[in-house]
């Protein structure tokens, strides 16, 4: 019986504490992308969250609506 190589996939080998060879544990994973996103923010590369703009921008119609409202 031949193995059919599309069906099967290769077996990765773990490595110690169950994790294939070349990962890394979870910790220092994010460790790296948290050390990675303080550098960018350092470097100035810090953009608002959607939301925030989004809020604000609900803020300020939602203040400008009350200012109309009260005035008349």
């Amino acid at each position: 019986m031949s193995e059919n190589p599309i069906t099967e996939l290769p077996r990765r080998r773990r490595g110690l504490l169950g994790l294939p060879g070349n990962e890394k544990p979870r910790w220092q994973r994010r460790q790296e992308k948290i050390r990675d996103e303080i550098a960018r923010n350092r470097r100035g590369e810090y953009t608002v969250p959607t939301w925030v703009l989004v809020a604000a921008l609900v803020g300020i119609i939602g203040g400008f609506a009350l200012l109309i409202a009260f005035l008349k």
